[in-house]
Parts: structure tokens; sequence; C-alpha cells
């Protein structure tokens, strides 16, 4: 059965569009509500709720308050708090589920909701579809006995500012270090700040002013500019950015050069395996750059390509009994750390790595370059694109065996087909990304 609302990270879209809108969230808070009361009947579950600084988030808020409580669900409100943090809440608080909401990296006028079960882990597909199987339910208030309670939480941020920093060696510092932190103007401008200067570094932050409007506005992981020129005007060592949830990472190093998730990993990785303590391989997606691939062979590691997403990435490294991986988007999962991504606990496993390397990221990452990447968006019409493109596709993968591949991904909100083709030589890359595009659209 597949999801009618449901993506892969939780219901996402714009704010006054179906589904953002009050009524569908306050129906969305009922119908989770009734499945957890369901799966928990001997007490009032209780859920904890979360939101980035969104102006949006205020309603969105009070909806799925009211959706939870009229389904007799008690509910913690933390206020503004990362992604992460949530899913950390949730856990440490024993509760029987967090709620984010949060459009992530995406502008203001998006906004969404996104779901962890008990233990702070991704929403099981299962109950995803209950929940969705319950929307369809007319909504039937608890008698007032039966209502949940709603109550706001005192120092939800600094426990997490304490377990973020619990996530680094007790014996290893920050000193001596200049950072400049780009927080998005997002979940984070009141945690990483903290969390990097108690640990002993100097703290520059950009990005830590939210409005309520300005969340991802030419600042955090998704545009980094702001934040190279602010470590090249401040000398820094290295530069941070986090996206509005906090969920992603980025860095720049004091050249100004920027570091991506592909590139980051493979600093954990390298790390790990100079201290004899990686546990089995690396897992990235189909869009993980070969080039890291190959760089990650060479150092004896195991590698695994899960889909494009996070939480496919983590279903993986379960699989596996893995514990690091993500995406060059800079979701980078560090499972014995924390049970989701993390943007803050990554940035700090990173730099650990660098000490314990004791080089800087430029050294460490000049071990591989990431191959030439052409991709290529291509509209379809009602064509059988799998059909059309698979002649030249199998010319492709005879022609770049070993030097390069091919990833055909359609999308899942738009007619639209990526053909993405990368290759040791940038000219292959773009000779068979062109071709296989027109083939698909039958030039």
């Amino acid at each position: 059965m597949s999801r009618k609302y449901f993506g892969t990270d939780g219901v996402r879209g714009e704010v006054g569009q179906f589904p953002i809108t009050p009524e569908f969230v306050l129906k969305l808070g009922y119908a989770a509500g009734r499945v957890l009361v369901n799966h928990d009947r001997d007490q009032h579950p209780t859920v904890l709720i979360g939101k980035d600084t969104r102006i949006s988030g205020y309603m969105l808020e009070a909806a799925l308050q009211a959706g939870f409580t009229a389904a007799g669900v008690n509910v913690l409100l933390t206020g503004p708090l990362p992604t992460p943090g949530i899913a950390y809440l949730t856990r440490a608080l024993r509760l029987s589920a967090g709620v984010m909401i949060s459009a992530s990296h995406n502008p203001f006028h998006d906004n969404g909701i996104k779901f962890f079960a008990e233990g702070g882990i991704k929403l099981d597909d299962k109950i995803e579809l209950e929940i969705e199987a319950m929307l369809d339910e007319p909504l039937e208030t608890k008698p007032s006995t039966g209502l949940g309670r709603a109550r706001r939480i005192e120092g939800a941020a600094e426990r997490y500012i304490e377990f973020c920093k619990s996530s680094f060696p007790n014996d290893r510092n920050l000193k001596g270090l200049k950072l400049v932190v780009d927080c998005a103007h997002g979940a984070t401008y009141h945690i990483a700040p903290k969390v990097f200067h108690e640990l002993g570094a100097e703290v520059i932050v950009i990005g830590g002013d939210p409005n309520g409007y300005n969340i991802n506005d030419k600042v955090g992981a998704t545009h980094t500019k702001t934040l190279q020129a602010a470590v090249l005007q401040h000398e820094a060592d290295y530069g941070i950015a986090l996206d509005g949830d906090g969920d992603r990472l980025m860095m720049v190093d004091r050249h100004g050069r920027v570091y991506d998730g592909d590139q980051l990993i493979y600093v954990i990785a390298k790390a790990r395996v100079a201290r004899g303590e990686l546990k089995g391989g690396i897992v990235g997606t189909v869009m993980t750059n070969m080039g890291m691939e190959l760089a990650l062979k060479r150092q004896g590691v195991e590698f695994g390509r899960a889909k494009v997403g996070d939480r496919y990435v983590l279903e993986m490294l379960h699989a596996n009994g893995w514990q690091v991986g993500g995406e060059a988007s800079g979701h980078i999962l560090c499972l014995d750390k924390h049970s989701t991504g993390d943007g803050i606990i990554s940035a700090l496993q990173v730099l650990d790595s660098l000490h314990e390397l004791s080089a800087d990221l430029a050294c460490v990452c000049g071990d591989w370059q990431p191959f030439p990447q052409t991709l290529i968006n291509v509209r379809l019409n009602g064509q059988d694109w799998k059909r059309a493109a698979q002649s030249m596709l199998e010319q492709a993968e005879r022609a770049l065996d070993g030097h390069g591949r091919v990833v055909l991904r359609p999308s899942g909100t738009e007619p639209v087909v990526r053909v993405m083709v990368e290759a040791d030589a940038a000219d292959l890359a773009e000779k068979w990304a062109r071709a296989i595009a027109g083939a698909i659209e039958g030039k």
C-alpha cells in the first residue's frame, strides 16, 4: 500500500495549501493520537512537539496540540529546537512519540510535520499507513474526562546542548580553534553557538537572528557563500553551516573551500579506520560520488548504496549492523552517537577526526577528487522513458565500465526524470548524459 500524504520525511508543502493547513494538521494530530492510544491503551500517551523558527510554526503547533489532546494524548511543547533535539528528548524522556514542525532547508513559506517513534527513531512505515487510514475516519473528540493535557517544558535546549557536548571525547576540547557557525536563522540559533563555545572554541555566529521569515535565506547548508565570505573575513579555522532544522552539515576550511557530506563522511571514516573503531562499512546513496566509494575501498572500507533519503540510509545501516553513513547533501548519521542525523554532532565528529588524524580538511580529503558529474532533468510527456533510454543506457554503461556510472531517477513530485552521469573525465559525463537525455526526449 502506497502512502497518500507521507513522503520520505513526513508531510511537507506550502503553508496554506493542502496539506499544510490548520484543518489538515489538526486532523493529522488527531489521527496520530488515535493510533498512539490504540497501541497504548492503559494510559494517556505523551508526545513531544518541537518546531523551527518559521512564522507558521505557531499556527501548526496549535493545530497539532488540539488534535492530539482531542484524541486523549498529552502534549509537551519545547518551542524552537532542532529536529535531532526532538529525537533525543523523545528517547531521553521515554515518550511515546516526537513531532517536529519544520520544512528543513526549504524557504519560510513551506512547512512540514515529521514524526519520531518511541526511542527517537524514524516512524515505521506500518505506523504511517495506520495514521493515513485514520485520517479517513471522522474526528470524534474524547469526552472531557478523557482529553489530553498540554504544557511547555523548561530546559529542553539546555538538555540537548549537554547531549551534543557528551558526543565529544571528555579528554579533548576545541580550544585554539576559531569557528564561524552559520545557524541558517533556524532552530539551532540558540543551541549550536553554545555547544562549540562551551567546548572551548572562539565562535563567530552568522544566521543567528531568526524573525520568522528569514530561515535559510542566503544562509545555511544550502547557501554556503555567506559562510565562505565570513570565514575569510574573520580568518577562521573552519566554518560550520547547518540548515533550518539542524540535521544537515556543510563545512568550510580557512581558504573558503566548501566540503559536502560525502567528504565529511570520508573524514569520519578515515579517523575511525585509523583508531580501529569503524564498525563494518559506510552507507551512501545512489547519488554518492564514485570518487568517494573508490577512496573508501582503498582504505579497505566496504561501501553500500541506498536509495536517496536519509531514512533509506538509516535502514541499510541497521540492516548491515553498521554505524556511519549519509548523503552529499549533509545528512550524516553516526549511530553510536545519535539515532538520527545531527548537524552539530556531525561537526563535532569531523573536528574530533581531524584532531585524531593531525590534519586539516584539505589534507584528509586530498586522498580523492570527486568524479565530474552532469545532471540533466528531462521533462516527461507520458512517454515510456525506461524503454526509450534502454539502448543508450546500455551503451553508456559499457563505455563507462570502471570509469563512471549512470543513475536515472524519476522525481517524486513532478513529471521529470533525472539523468545523472559521472565519469573520471568531465567530457565523458556530459557526452553520455546528453545522449541518454536525448534518447528519452526522442531526439
